[in-house]
């Protein structure tokens, strides 16, 4: 507490190989954890867009999942001329690639927990998906508005796709789901977003830096991601409290506001569809033990993070932790129950099969999933196909 950035990451910092032991203090009231890491050079793999396929349907019908953690890359060996630097768009490129070759129906890309990263990025990977046309609008301080798209025709995905994103989706990541919903070019599922849609710069100044907001970002429709986020199609239930996470928690934001919008085409209207998607998603987490138990989840820890007082009485304070524990691990016997498996004994074993989950267990991931094989079967329905 009190240190500088700089200060923490020299201590962190030390020979390759070596070990250091960091304990991580909880924002609630959960016990300290020690995490032991061994140094070494931080690789761009471990942050990099990964795929997957899920079967979303009854007749074993896939669907692509495309993760991206952050929008890289690897300015380093770009200058260096490196034909093969690597970078979230050519990363993307080739996964889609692979997805195509597995008889996929569609893809979701999951940008939960995207905290942004590379304009650049955004603006490219989006290209994948469209044949040219504008992607975000700059406006600086002084009013200039700078516009930055795609300019290649080629497209790497035609077919059917969503968005997947929740309220630590910010930055980068907005203005790729914002373009996904302005151009109609698929859903945007989730939760409301972070509200990041501002541009910032460092100056130097004696003993440090002054970081100065320069520029807000703006969709192609004229809307600001600042402060408001991108509002999803289809919402699902956020773990994150909005008056606790996001641009609109903090007292000094920029407020949401607009300006013109771009001349662009869209290409579909996936939100003419909504009210038969919506009826769809409805009745099947009535019924999904997994979206069930998410939603248990969800609303415990939004009735903790409520909370306004802490016990300093250390018997009461265990006795609050053990019946946290207790609530989460009943949960998750009634998932388990369900579905006709073996229940757990402790959040220690269940901590310990979360390890081995795959992403089948993600229930978010895979409504999402299923409610884009739904609009593509609603798409086919309607075509008389």
């Amino acid at each position: 507490v009190g240190w500088r950035l700089d200060e923490v990451v020299q201590k962190i910092r030390g020979p390759k190989g070596s070990q250091i032991r960091l304990e991580v203090q909880a924002g609630d009231d959960a016990p300290h954890r020690e995490i032991v890491l061994i140094r070494d050079r931080v690789q761009l793999e471990e942050q990099s867009a990964k795929s997957e396929v899920v079967e979303a349907g009854p007749n074993g019908e896939k669907i692509g999942i495309i993760t991206i953690p952050t929008f890289y890359s690897d300015f380093t060996a770009k200058q260096a001329g490196d034909p093969n630097y690597r970078s979230t768009t050519r990363d993307v490129k080739q996964l889609l690639e692979e997805l195509s070759e597995q008889e996929i129906e569609g893809v979701v890309v999951d940008l939960r927990n995207n905290g942004g990263g590379s304009l650049q990025e955004a603006y490219e990977l989006f290209g994948l998906f469209i044949p040219r046309g504008p992607v975000v609008q700059i406006q600086s301080a002084g009013g200039r508005t700078d516009v930055r798209g795609d300019r290649d025709p080629s497209i790497s995905w035609e077919g059917p796709m969503s968005v997947l994103v929740n309220r630590l989706s910010a930055s980068a990541s907005e203005i790729f789901a914002g373009a996904v919903q302005d151009y109609g070019r698929g859903l945007v599922i989730g939760s409301q977003t972070f509200g990041k849609g501002t541009v910032q710069a460092l100056l130097p100044v004696n003993e440090g830096q002054l970081k100065l907001t320069i520029a807000k970002f703006y969709r192609i429709s004229g809307q600001s991601t600042q402060h408001q986020g991108v509002i999803p199609d289809i919402q699902f239930p956020s773990a994150f409290d909005p008056t606790e996470i996001g641009e609109s928690a903090l007292d000094t934001a920029l407020p949401w506001d607009q300006i013109r919008s771009l001349r662009y085409r869209p290409i579909d209207t996936p939100q003419a569809r909504l009210a038969q998607l919506i009826d769809r998603h409805q009745a099947r987490i009535a019924t999904d033990p997994d979206f069930k138990a998410l939603l248990k989840r969800t609303e415990r820890a939004l009735e903790l993070s409520g909370e306004t007082g802490i016990s300093l009485h250390l018997e009461t304070r265990i006795q609050e932790r053990e019946a946290n524990n207790q609530a989460l691990l009943d949960i998750e016997n009634m998932r388990r129950e369900s579905l006709g498996l073996e229940t757990a004994q402790s959040i220690s074993e269940l901590e310990a099969a979360a390890k081995e989950d795959d992403v089948s267990s993600d229930a978010s991931l895979m409504e999402s999933a299923r409610i884009l094989l739904d609009e593509i079967q609603i798409n086919r329905r309607l075509a008389g196909l």
